[in-house]
């Protein structure tokens, strides 16, 4: 194997390992909101747990993202929906959408988190392994906080569209969603160059905000 199929693997092997750890998190946040706000679908349906195994979509936690992290483009995806009933939960729609923004929420905070420790540690590069799994891990936290902040249904981001939408928006959206993880495919297979840009604007948005705030 040589040097560039080398750091090829561990380049893959490093955002699985963050992409298990982080959308685990992403996925019990969002039941743990759903119970905070009333709703035990996810406890009963023992979602509550930090085993990346009962989270994972093939798809959408590793197909994709390592498809993106070979390509080059910015890492996203998701996992599998943790289930809650909105009917269940506290303040209606509005209790709906904080339990979707508790997922990419936890993404943000975790980007945040390890941006503030790469700091700390003097930014090493890239090319060091230390400075690789951070800014790997950061990148891939804000790419799945971009990604499921999109308001299209069934991602996060489309309940707090949801939320505030007229009826016959929020019946569109219905019908969108029922179709949910072929809806995120054909999205990213016919837009991705679209995708791309947004995201990698709204990365670089973001990053930008961080290096104000830890003043680098």
């Amino acid at each position: 194997m040589d040097i560039d199929a080398g750091g090829m693997l561990l380049h893959i092997i490093i955002v699985l390992a963050t992409i298990f750890i982080s959308m685990t998190l992403h996925e019990v946040m969002h039941g743990l909101m759903a119970l905070k706000l009333g709703d035990t679908t996810a406890r009963d349906q023992g979602r509550l747990t930090l085993n990346p195994l009962h989270h994972i979509d093939p798809f959408l936690t590793i197909i994709l993202p390592v498809m993106l992290a070979i390509l080059g483009g910015p890492v996203f995806g998701g996992a599998k929906p943790v289930p809650f009933n909105p009917a269940r939960v506290k303040w209606d729609e509005w209790g709906a959408a904080l339990v979707a923004l508790a997922g990419p929420l936890t993404n943000f905070v975790l980007a945040f988190l390890l941006f503030g420790v790469w700091v700390l540690l003097g930014m090493p590069s890239e090319l060091t392994l230390v400075g690789q799994i951070f800014l790997t891990a950061i990148m891939v936290n804000l790419g799945f906080f971009v990604f499921n902040m999109l308001p299209i249904p069934p991602l996060d981001g489309s309940r707090v569209l949801y939320a505030i939408a007229p009826e016959f928006v929020r019946r569109g959206m219905e019908a969108f969603e029922q179709f949910g993880i072929v809806i995120v495919f054909a999205i990213v297979m016919l837009a991705s160059s679209a995708i791309g840009t947004i995201m990698g604007t709204a990365i670089f948005a973001i990053l930008n905000f961080f290096r104000l705030i830890f003043g680098v």
